[in-house]
C-alpha cells in the first residue's frame, strides 16, 4: 500500500494506471474507519483493479458551531485497517493542498440540498459536493462507493455526477449496523454509555415505521407520529427531523404509493445521529 499526501504525486500514479487500462475503485472517507467503511472497501476490492481510499476531514462542510476540531481522528489505526483490507493507495491530502490560498470555486446542487440535513446545516452539501468533485477529479475513479446511511448525500452525489457528465458509477451499499441496530458512524464515539443505550431509539422508530407500512399504513403523518413517540420517550433524545420522501427525488409525499426513504436526524447528547431505511 502506498500512502500519498501530495495531489500531483497521486495524479502521476493515476495517469499510469489509466495508461495500463486498470479500473479504479474509490472510497472517499473522513477517517476514523469502522466496519461500514470496510464494507465499501471490500466491495471496491472485488470489482476494481486498483482501490484508492481517501481520508480528509473537510473543514468547509462543518458549520461554525459544529465539531470539526473535535471530529474523531486516528490515522495510525486507519492506516492499519487499510493495509489489512488490501487497498492500493491511501490518499491523505492536506487542507492547504485541497483549498490553496485564493480558492473560490464551489459546486451547488439545487433544491435537494435545502431539505432534511440541508435545512439544519446550511451550506453543508455545497461543501460536500465540492470536495467530492475535487476528489473525483484527482483520483479519476471508474467507480465510487458510498454508504446508504448518508442517504441524502448519495442522492446529491448521483445528481451531481449525472448533471456534470462525470463518467463515474456511484455504488451505494447498505448501512452496516451494530448488533442492536444502531447505524455505524464515526460520531458514535461521542456517546457515553447512557447515550449509547438511548441512541437505539432511532433504529427502533425506523423498525416501527417498517412494521406499520407492512401492515398497510400509507399515511406518512401517521407513521411519523408513531416514530416521534418512540424517540421522544427517550429523555436524552432531541429530534432534528423525521421525514418520509420519494426515494429518487426526495420529494415530500403525503401517502406511500412508491419507493420511499424514511429518514431522521436526532441529537443524542452532543452527537447528531442520522439513519434511514428504504421501502
Amino acid at each position: 500500500m502506498q500512502v500519498i499526501e501530495n495531489i500531483k504525486d497521486l495524479s502521476i500514479i493515476i495517469k499510469e494506471f489509466k495508461t495500463e487500462k486498470k479500473t479504479i475503485g474509490f472510497v472517499p472517507t473522513m477517517g476514523f474507519l469502522h466496519d461500514g467503511h470496510i464494507s465499501l472497501i471490500k466491495r471496491a476490492r472485488l470489482v476494481s483493479d486498483i482501490v484508492v481510499v481517501s481520508i480528509f476531514v473537510n473543514p468547509t462542510q462543518f458549520g461554525p458551531k459544529e465539531d470539526f476540531n473535535a471530529y474523531p481522528r486516528d490515522i495510525k489505526r486507519d492506516t492499519q485497517l487499510c493495509i489489512d483490507a488490501g487497498i492500493d493507495i491511501l490518499f491523505m491530502p492536506s487542507v492547504s493542498g485541497m483549498y490553496p490560498e485564493g480558492y473560490l470555486t464551489y459546486i451547488n446542487v439545487e433544491k435537494i440540498t435545502d431539505m432534511l440535513c440541508g435545512a439544519s446545516r446550511p451550506g453543508h452539501f455545497k461543501a460536500v459536493a465540492t470536495v467530492v468533485a475535487k476528489l473525483f477529479n484527482i483520483v479519476k475513479p471508474d467507480k465510487a462507493f458510498f454508504g446508504q446511511k448518508d442517504y441524502q448525500q448519495t442522492v446529491i452525489i448521483k445528481r451531481m455526477a449525472a448533471d456534470l457528465n462525470m463518467d463515474i458509477d456511484i455504488d451505494v451499499l447498505p448501512t452496516v449496523r451494530e448488533p442492536d441496530g444502531l447505524a455505524m458512524s464515526s460520531r458514535n464515539s461521542y456517546l457515553n454509555e447512557e447515550e449509547r443505550k438511548a441512541a437505539i431509539c432511532l433504529y427502533r422508530s425506523l423498525m416501527k415505521a417498517e412494521e406499520m407500512i407492512k401492515n398497510g399504513e400509507k399515511t406518512t403523518s401517521v407513521i411519523i407520529s408513531a416514530m416521534r413517540e418512540i424517540i421522544e420517550s427517550e429523555r436524552l433524545a432531541k429530534i432534528d427531523y423525521i421525514n418520509i420522501r420519494d426515494a429518487e427525488t426526495l420529494e415530500e409525499i403525503e401517502a406511500i404509493d412508491r419507493k420511499v426513504v424514511i429518514a431522521l436526524a436526532v441529537w443524542i447528547g452532543k452527537a447528531r445521529l442520522i439513519d434511514n431505511i428504504v421501502i
